[in-house]
């Protein structure tokens, strides 16, 4: 057995060398016997496997002048590569077996098993001519037999290559994925023998080579827009993404707010764009949040190009959350970028990875928007409870719902409230009915249509989804809030929403304020340039717009944030929000109605 292993990117070859014999007395018994080690595997990274079955091939009462099929080994495949493998069969070697006969075990005996010619076919193995074998495989476990050639695949025997022949190859099959279930793949190999009453009895040898490969991952590449004068947007990924995405008009030389991202990727967070597709390597890459605004290109005839940037997941929101962040640099605010500030956490309720960020003020924020609801994405449902979130008030209560005691969101429709369809709607009245009942709308996470990417009706994935208070607090934030911070809410365990204010927690580490302050250098800008900094990589923030009187609005133009901080104002309880146009901040100074529905970010911290 001979066994090789040569990797060029992911590209690995194994190669199981077989004895093969046929023996031949001079009473009436003719064995072809297939020899091998058994239950060889051997492992590579990515994880490859070939493993052969215990019987060996034996043809036996093969009486001269007849013609006999083996029995059926089973060569098994494993492996975990993406793009599947391709496994061929030659024979010979470099050494005693440099041809594709099979040769007796005695030099000085003439007689040999002539190989069928490589690219002809053998109908059955009764069509064998005297002394002559040939191979045959099978992919559905022996319903179906194949004998494969150098122009086609048919039903019969066909033989080998041999082993130095680069131009003639037997594939005995080409997977582009890998296994679909962890027995991995089998492929049935068996061959057939036709001797002579004039053959020589004794034992011909040659070997049977099974080379199994690894196939190499595809390379990222550039992508080429439609047209000229246009934004185009890549998923950049070789893994599956869900989502699509438009090109969005934009000339040379102009301001462009960029697109936030429709693209999700399993186990990955959604960081930014990048000019270039191989940001990781390419020290000259740039990094875009989401909906910055940039200046394009003087020439655009070609277009522009811009990248996901993607971060795998690096463990836990709720358990990894200080040990990933401890290793990360804090942002910096001068315009440069790169990925040493970024990672990516999965929220173990759902399963849902964000690409989280240490910003300018030395915490980790998300810096992707909450897109939890009630249901995973296998329509499982999401339980909150004091281990996986922060604080919860259980079980979240909906007044208008006397069966809703589980502890999780309801999602619900954009049916205007009133006392028939509750709770189906959103109210927009200042009560405790109205307030103390759980809100949550998927729009953007459930409908991935992309809509015009020119407007703002495009329901871009990276949006979020939208809670009023009660929900975005976990049920911490009743109508009888009326000042100062709740002590829950629904961001993970370890994680918090921001504080809101500007005095008191205001001021302190982990609030919108003090973000803002951090984010423009010690500075209390609120102005376009504040505005610009929110959107820049990695902070992210983004026009996301809100939830009002059952309306999805202002996408595209607003950016609307809850705070944990209550505030009584004009009669009413009210909760402090970041609230952001295009040339203005209210780093979380707003005040907004609890009943409305906004997006979410967290901090990790206690």
């Amino acid at each position: 057995m001979k066994v090789s292993s040569t990797r060029i990117n992911t590209l690995l070859f194994i190669v199981v060398g077989v004895l093969l014999s046929v023996f031949i007395n001079s009473i009436d018994t003719y064995a072809l016997t297939y020899s091998s080690n058994v239950n060889v595997q051997f492992t590579f990274n990515p994880t490859l496997s070939v493993s052969l079955s215990s019987n060996d091939l034996v043809i036996s009462n093969l009486a001269p002048g007849t013609a006999s099929d083996s029995n059926i080994i089973t060569v098994n495949i494993k492996t975990n590569n993406i793009t599947g493998y391709t496994i061929n069969a030659t024979v010979g070697n470099n050494t005693t077996f440099d041809t594709r006969d099979l040769k007796h075990q005695n030099s000085n005996v003439v007689n040999k098993f002539t190989s069928v010619n490589f690219g002809t076919i053998v109908a059955t193995n009764t069509a064998l001519t005297d002394n002559t074998w040939g191979y045959s495989y099978s992919l559905d476990n022996g319903s179906t037999w194949i004998a494969n050639t150098a122009s086609s695949t048919s039903a019969g025997y066909s033989g080998l290559p041999l082993y130095s022949d680069g131009t003639n190859i037997a594939t005995l099959k080409e997977s582009t994925a890998p296994p679909a279930t962890s027995s991995g793949d089998d492929i049935k190999f068996k061959i057939a023998a036709r001797a002579s009453n004039e053959q020589s009895s004794g034992e011909y040898n040659n070997v049977i080579n099974f080379t199994t490969v690894a196939n190499p991952e595809p390379q990222l590449e550039p992508i080429n827009c439609s047209t000229g004068d246009v934004i185009c947007y890549s998923a950049n990924s070789l893994g599956p993404v869900e989502g699509t995405m438009g090109e969005q008009s934009a000339s040379g030389n102009s301001s462009v707010t960029l697109l936030a991202s429709n693209f999700s990727r399993e186990g990955y967070g959604f960081a930014g764009w990048s000019d270039t597709y191989d940001y990781a390597t390419n020290p000259n890459a740039h990094f875009y949040g989401p909906q910055e605004t940039i200046t394009t290109p003087a020439d655009m005839s070609a277009g522009l190009p811009l990248y996901a940037v993607w971060v795998q997941s690096a463990g836990s929101m709720q358990d990894d959350a200080a040990s990933v962040c401890s290793n990360l640099i804090t942002a910096s605010t001068n315009g440069t970028a790169n990925l040493s500030s970024v990672s990516a956490l999965t929220d173990e309720r759902d399963n849902d990875t964000y690409a989280i960020a240490k910003l300018a003020d030395g915490n980790c924020w998300m810096i992707e928007n909450l897109r939890l609801a009630d249901k995973d994405s296998n329509n499982n449902d999401v339980i909150l409870s004091s281990t996986n979130t922060n604080n919860p008030s259980l079980p979240l209560t909906n007044i208008y719902d006397t069966s809703s005691t589980s502890n999780h969101l309801s999602p619900t429709s954009s049916i205007a409230y009133n006392a028939s369809t509750a709770p189906e709607g959103w109210c927009t009245t200042v009560s405790v009915a109205c307030y103390n009942q759980s809100r949550i709308r998927t729009d953007n996470t459930a409908n991935r249509a992309t809509g015009n990417p020119n407007d703002n009706t495009g329901s871009m994935y990276s949006y979020g989804n939208y809670y009023n208070w009660y929900s975005a607090t976990a049920g911490n934030g009743t109508f009888s809030n009326q000042s100062g911070e709740v002590t829950g809410d629904l961001c993970p365990s370890g994680w918090r929403l921001p504080y809101g204010g500007s005095s008191g927690n205001g001021n302190t580490s982990g609030g919108f304020y003090y973000l803002n302050y951090k984010l423009n250098n010690d500075s209390n800008l609120t102005d376009v340039t504040a505005s610009n900094k929110l959107r820049t990589y990695p902070n992210n923030f983004l026009y996301s717009g809100i939830t009002s009187a059952a309306s999805l609005t202002q996408r595209k133009n607003y950016g609307y944030y809850w705070s944990s901080t209550a505030r009584y104002y004009f009669g009413a309880t009210d909760a402090y929000s970041l609230f952001f146009g295009s040339s203005y901040v209210y780093p979380g100074t707003n005040n907004q109605n609890n009943y409305e529905g906004l997006s979410v970010r967290c901090v990790a911290g206690s």
